[in-house]
């Protein structure tokens, strides 16, 4: 087999393999499969045109490279969003059911209450969550496995005080 040809092969595995990880952690993060799916296709698309030196970790590599992207998107989002709320007439907007205002307010809580936890903690609950392996999140935060399920365990904890807090409830 060629080089090219087997590094491809490589690559398919590869994504394959995480491409359904990474996309469920960012749509998490996100609140919007759509998004969450083309920012995982830039992710991976970064993989195919620079990878990394090393190839141990990849699952933790693409992670911190998806994570990055999707912050970015969610800085233009709020830029574009505030540029909208400025030309825009106050009042004009109508909700089509009560059902999705609390979906969305919901989501957007979790998403704040995301936003509001420290780098480390976000990102072990969303790799957690989005089925990575404890390998995984330990190469991704720089610490040993042996400490990652103290880490969510406690990110959790946070997690749930910030939540409630924001809520406006009791923790």
């Amino acid at each position: 087999m060629e080089k090219g040809a087997k590094s491809q092969k490589s690559y398919q595995e590869t994504y394959n393999h995480y491409y359904p990880a990474v996309c469920r952690q960012l749509t998490y993060m996100l609140g919007s499969h759509a998004v969450a799916e083309e920012i995982t296709q830039e992710a991976f698309l970064k993989l195919y045109c620079t990878p990394p030196r090393q190839y141990q970790n990849i699952g933790g590599w693409l992670s911190r490279v998806a994570i990055n992207l999707a912050y970015n998107y969610l800085r233009s989002e709020k830029s574009r969003l505030r540029r909208e709320e400025n030309t825009k007439h106050h009042g004009l907007t109508a909700i089509s059911s009560e059902e999705a205002a609390l979906q969305n307010e919901e989501a957007s809580l979790v998403r704040i209450t995301l936003q509001i936890l420290p780098e480390r903690d976000r990102l072990c609950l969303l790799m957690k969550h989005s089925g990575f392996s404890y390998d995984e999140i330990a190469e991704a935060i720089g610490t040993k496995k042996t400490s990652v399920g103290t880490i969510i365990a406690r990110a959790q904890a946070k997690f749930k005080r910030v939540y409630l807090e924001q809520k406006g409830c009791d923790a």
